[in-house]
């Protein structure tokens, strides 16, 4: 599964209907249908996208939409829903995270209280991380071993494709949350921060 394969896929989950359940189930039955090597090359290709996008800028994004609450566990299933939103969206968030302001799921969002978000509304998508290994392991019958095959396999694959890939795959993050190297005082996201004043969002 090359890149422009990872995204037209990524692209077709996007378009679907339904809550994330469903969808993810229907990411899982599509990999159901592809050899196992599919689904360790999407773990491959999802875990470089998520590399690319786990920037502070990003990140700084997120918090502001999350009302000064994106935890570090929160920030990776941030960038896992970015991701599910389809390529165009990726790639215009990863340059400029503010075009976060232009995501109907993100709009949908203004004005509202935290609390009153339901879970489907959240931009966070922990379960498209475990699609991948779920449909691997039903197709090796290895769902007994803890995820260590298709863990070493996604490991060996990366090495593989490593010239291929975006990702450095070697930021560090603090305590708090926060990827470690410049600040982002200095990233702008002036729509955003209109959108979402931190005391009307539940900080």
């Amino acid at each position: 599964m090359n890149e422009d394969a990872f995204w037209a896929l990524i692209d077709e989950l996007s378009r679907r209907t339904g809550d994330l359940e469903e969808r993810t189930e229907w990411l899982r039955t599509e990999l159901l249908r592809r050899p196992a090597e599919e689904s360790v090359d999407f773990q491959v290709r999802l875990d470089d996208a998520l590399e690319v996008a786990g920037t502070h800028a990003v990140w700084r994004a997120a918090n502001r939409i999350e009302g000064g609450a994106c935890t570090d566990d929160g920030f990776h299933y941030f960038t896992l829903w970015l991701v599910g939103q389809g390529r165009k969206v990726y790639e215009s968030v990863v340059a400029d995270p503010d075009a976060l302001a232009d995501v109907p799921g993100v709009r949908a969002l203004v004005g509202r209280h935290r609390d009153g978000w339901d879970d489907d509304e959240w931009p966070e998508w922990e379960g498209l991380d475990y699609v991948a290994q779920d449909a691997f392991d039903e197709l090796t019958g290895q769902e007994d071993d803890c995820g260590e095959e298709f863990d070493d396999a996604v490991d060996e694959r990366a090495e593989e494709l490593a010239d291929e890939l975006s990702g450095d795959f070697g930021e560090e993050w603090e305590e708090d949350g926060e990827p470690r190297g410049s600040r982002p005082e200095g990233v702008a996201i002036p729509r955003l921060t209109a959108l979402f004043p931190l005391a009307a969002s539940g900080a």
